[in-house]
């Protein structure tokens, strides 16, 4: 039941996040993550290794869809605080994906391979669709160029954090 409650609040989040921001309304993940973050805290067994995962998950991902932006390759609305820079509304998905890793995503923890694969597909699917179902991101150059390097950012992130979750509760126990 927790895995499943942990998958139901980060589309939760992810909608509200995302369809927020298309709609204008860059802070409507805010709540719903911080709803997901007592819930998730209240049950978790790796709380420790949770919350620095949690860190550890935002500001790589600060720096992964900052690089996104500064590469010219797509540009997010609702850009709160900062025009050129990963928004806010981002950044919460980064934390809810964070709690996602030890919990409803912990089978790829030993499954990297899956984990590549994974990320390679589900990244760019999930922009794709915060582009054009949303209009909550603009890509600003080919679409090639966009879903290839959305590809090979996930196909990284997504076992990395995936590795540094595991090692991460592993250090704590």
């Amino acid at each position: 039941m927790k895995t499943l409650l942990n998958v139901v609040f980060f589309q939760a989040l992810w909608l509200a996040s995302v369809g927020g921001a298309g709609r204008g309304y860059w802070w409507l993940g805010l709540p719903v993550l911080a709803v997901f973050l007592v819930y998730h805290f209240a049950v978790s067994t790796c709380r420790r290794a949770d919350a620095q995962l949690l860190v550890i998950s935002v500001a790589l991902g600060f720096i992964a869809d900052s690089m996104l932006l500064q590469l010219g390759l797509l540009r997010f609305e609702q850009s709160v605080p900062w025009a050129n820079f990963a928004p806010i509304w981002i950044l919460t998905l980064w934390a809810g994906f964070a709690l996602t890793l030890n919990h409803s995503m912990s089978f790829f923890q030993t499954r990297l391979a899956w984990a590549v694969v994974f990320g390679f597909l589900g990244g760019p699917l999930a922009y794709y669709v915060a582009a054009n179902v949303w209009k909550a991101a603009i890509f600003t150059a080919p679409p090639l160029h966009v879903y290839g390097a959305l590809a090979l950012v996930w196909a990284i992130m997504t076992p990395l954090l995936l590795t540094i979750g595991l090692n991460l509760q592993r250090k704590v126990v």
